[in-house]
């Protein structure tokens, strides 16, 4: 039972790990996306697109109609909401006026609201170690992201904040439901996909008009669908199971420095000592966060 327990936990860790690999990528993929469409469409194509792609498959497990039950409706569009139309609009919107390397730092400090709303709504309380881990990781994305950061408009940080705050609820909606076993990984997937997904394209033909992308535009759209929103969130619920929203948030984490790195080597720009120093530092953070010595929950 102890190496079962052991074997699902280091598997959750690599499915969070790759997660934020593929989460770090998006940015790159949406530049190449917003240059034929405006980004609530671009958001709303990649979230109802990826329900689509999912549709079969909740079909062979029996459909909508069977998964999930009815008293969990509520809450699955709730998480869409949040994780969607709230929080990725948020951060569209306060990106217009401050630098990205500010969004980015702001994402980053996505635990913190995480273990709030855990500890109220879940009773998942950290460890002492845990919190040493949360402290140091946030001081390493802090070092990295401090040559780049530039405080831009207060009421765009707020919106990027309350967006934040947003999907910390999403985490800790969807980790009550998978620790409990109560949705399946698949439609807790799908259904928040294919409402958040569903809102976001009908606000955006009204603000931004009907969108006629070309192929490079159909590409990235089919791209962050399937692999950046199908799979990514597929993979982080399965995780969602073994890990706590603390556990899990903290991997993400790593996700805006990647981001970072990739775009500096894109566009050619060196990483400096005091990033990679703050690298390192978040990584081990991160790493302790990880560090449990008890049985998971």
């Amino acid at each position: 039972m102890p190496d079962q327990r052991g074997s699902n936990r280091l598997l959750a860790i690599v499915e969070g790990i790759l997660v934020s690999g593929i989460w770090a990528s998006s940015f790159v993929i949406i530049k190449v996306g917003l240059a034929h469409m405006g980004p609530l469409t671009l958001g709303g194509l990649r979230y109802f697109t990826a329900f689509l792609l999912l549709v079969p498959l909740l079909a062979v497990r029996g459909g909508l109609a069977r998964n999930p039950a009815p008293g969990y409706w509520a809450r699955l569009c709730l998480m869409g909401l949040l994780a969607y139309p709230v929080s990725n609009g948020a951060l569209f919107w306060g990106l217009q006026y401050v630098p990205a390397t500010t969004g980015a730092f702001l994402h980053s400090l996505l635990p913190l609201p995480t273990l709030a709303l855990a500890l109220v709504w879940l009773r998942e309380a950290p460890s002492p170690l845990q919190l040493v881990g949360l402290a140091v990781a946030l001081a390493g994305s802090a070092l990295f992201f401090s040559p780049g950061l530039d405080a831009g408009e207060p009421l765009a940080l707020g919106v990027i904040g309350l967006g934040v705050v947003a999907f910390a609820g999403f985490v800790v909606l969807s980790r009550g439901l998978a620790r409990a076993g109560q949705v399946p990984v698949l439609p807790l997937t799908a259904v928040p996909l294919g409402f958040g997904g569903s809102l976001l394209l009908a606000v955006a033909l009204p603000l931004e008009g009907p969108a006629f992308p070309s192929v490079p535009g159909w590409t990235a759209v089919l791209w962050l669908a399937l692999v950046n929103t199908a799979l990514a969130y597929f993979l982080y619920n399965h995780c969602l199971r073994t890990l706590t929203a603390l556990e899990s948030n903290a991997l993400l984490s790593l996700s805006p420095l990647g981001t970072a790195l990739l775009a500096n080597h894109l566009l050619g720009e060196g990483v400096t000592a005091l990033q990679v120093t703050g690298l390192v530092v978040a990584i081990v953070g991160v790493l302790l966060v990880q560090w449990k010595s008890g049985p998971s929950p």
